[in-house]
């Protein structure tokens, strides 16, 4: 196979691997009714007047799955800590209890779980339309050599366009397994 066909073929991979990863990304900050440190992952503390990410000031612990505990590294960060997790407006009521910040994670409704699956959704079809610009990209790039003949070129479309179908697939399980994970009471 010359080069420049598995050039293209290898790129369009990697760019259907990083929708793929910028999927299982979002979807991780989804909640589906368990605590998990994860919830927080948004969550920017100002640490002597620089915005910092909540993990890097304190430690983020679930030690059940209603509820989830920050200890800071330094007590006088208690407040800003409070601060952060209120600014990132997740839906949380923090309580200081003067050595940590304890969060009660409270069960989803019904209509919660439906937005958040719909939110999901949205994450699988834009992780969809990434493949999908992957695959127009490698096709473009095929049409512009030169020195490949026609059938070469329909049979390296044909192996894009397999591809493209697997990674559809990925995402759509994905997405169910997430689904599932969302509305499971």
């Amino acid at each position: 196979m010359n080069e420049d066909i598995q050039f293209i073929l290898d790129s369009a991979k990697e760019s259907m691997d990083a929708a793929i990863k910028h999927l299982e990304k979002q979807l991780v900050n989804i909640r589906a009714g368990k605590a998990s440190p994860a919830m927080l992952g948004s969550v920017m503390v100002d640490y002597y007047g620089s915005q910092t990410p909540l993990n890097q000031v304190a430690n983020v612990n679930t030690p059940d799955g209603r509820t989830i505990t920050v200890q800071p590294w330094e007590k006088a960060m208690l407040q800003e800590i409070e601060r952060g997790i209120m600014i990132a407006n997740l839906g949380f009521n923090p309580m200081n209890n003067g050595e940590s910040i304890i969060i009660n994670v409270p069960p989803l409704t019904e209509e919660r779980r439906i937005v958040l699956a719909k939110q999901a959704k949205a994450e699988a079809e834009d992780a969809k339309v990434g493949v999908r610009n992957a695959r127009k990209d490698a096709n473009n790039e095929i049409k512009k050599l030169d020195d490949v003949s026609e059938d070469v070129q329909k049979n390296t479309e044909i192996d894009i366009q397999e591809m493209t179908n697997k990674y559809v697939t990925k995402i759509d399980h994905i997405f169910e397994n997430k689904e599932k994970e969302i509305m499971t009471v």
